[in-house]
């Protein structure tokens, strides 16, 4: 089995605007407007669709159906005894063409509880292009003051509790399960998350859904809300949320290991990318993998049956795995 070069993937009128900057990332000609996530090697729908967000194979099969036929090849012995044919990783480009809502993501637990879904939604960002989000309550708050808030549609009052920061490339993001934030307008990142489409909703107007009846997930406002994290985050708290990666090595804080990892492989001459089912993201440079070259804004898939590889030329890559335990 060899690397797969995947063109983009764009599950079609999203609620929130963007996707010329993956179009630019990735040489590809026009966007529609509301095409602002690329759904790279995915497993994973649209929540409430059957296949819309689904990768397919160069071969015309989905990407979810040739790993459940033999997940060893795909995945891994180790991984497959531990979590079966579940990939537990989903990859996206986001292109954040305007704000987005203030919104958080459940646990694990509570999706399990309340929605009966395998996963949560823990997710991490590495910025590509930079600009402000909003990530963490400044201060604790009371339930009955959030719930308001959301009943009244109180923007101002809404972005205003949470911390506001500068990001620039190269910096990332980490977003436990439960925690609000807001993408600013203008940014790309590359975003790595559980396979999940969870989302509750505590802003939506200006945005072309109905959040009063879709933004808490089926379950009622009362109790989709209590998977919000309300504790205020210092800011020596929020500084282990919103960081530099190094230069080389583990991007993202040692906290989101146990949900998925990102490599920042700089690429000056020839570097092995380690076996093991991954994505890999060329962010910059032109470099030869496996003898095929890439352009920045490629994205591969990678069989774990694939092997080390050789990378060559002058850029980097991203790579994009699961947890390893």
């Amino acid at each position: 089995m060899n690397p797969i070069l995947l063109p983009s993937n764009r599950p079609a009128e999203r609620f929130y605007r963007g996707g010329a900057r993956i179009s630019a990332f990735r040489g590809e000609e026009g966007t529609a407007p509301r095409e602002p996530e690329d759904w790279i090697g995915s497993t994973t729908t649209v929540n409430g669709e059957p296949a819309l967000g689904l990768t397919t194979l160069p071969d015309g099969r989905v990407l979810r159906d040739a790993i459940e036929q033999d997940p060893i090849a795909w995945l891994g012995d180790e991984h497959v005894a531990r979590w079966g044919a579940d990939t537990r990783l989903l990859v996206k480009l986001l292109d954040a063409g305007q704000r987005l809502p203030v919104h958080a993501h459940p646990h694990d637990d509570f999706a399990a509880r309340h929605l009966g879904r395998a996963h949560g939604k823990a997710e991490a960002w590495y910025i590509l292009q930079g600009g402000t989000v909003h990530v963490g309550l400044k201060e604790d708050v009371d339930a009955s003051v959030l719930a308001d808030l959301v009943t009244r549609q109180d923007v101002t009052a809404l972005l205003g509790l949470l911390h506001e920061i500068a990001v620039a490339e190269g910096d990332v993001v980490w977003v436990p399960p439960g925690e609000l934030h807001a993408i600013g307008a203008g940014i790309l990142l590359l975003e790595l998350q559980q396979p999940e489409d969870l989302s509750i909703l505590l802003e939506w107007e200006d945005f072309a859904i109905d959040g009063a009846a879709l933004g808490h997930l089926g379950l009622g406002f009362d109790l989709a809300l209590a998977a919000v994290n309300r504790r205020g985050r210092s800011d020596v708290e929020i500084s282990t949320l919103v960081s530099t990666a190094p230069a080389s090595g583990s991007a993202f804080p040692a906290a989101a290991d146990e949900y998925f990892r990102l490599e920042r492989i700089p690429v000056d001459g020839s570097v092995v990318i380690e076996p093991g089912f991954s994505i890999v993201v060329v962010s910059e440079g032109r470099i030869a993998i496996d003898g095929e070259l890439s352009s920045a804004g490629a994205a591969l898939l990678v069989p774990h049956a694939a092997g080390a590889l050789e990378a060559s030329g002058h850029g980097e890559l991203l790579v994009a795995r699961p947890s390893a335990s």
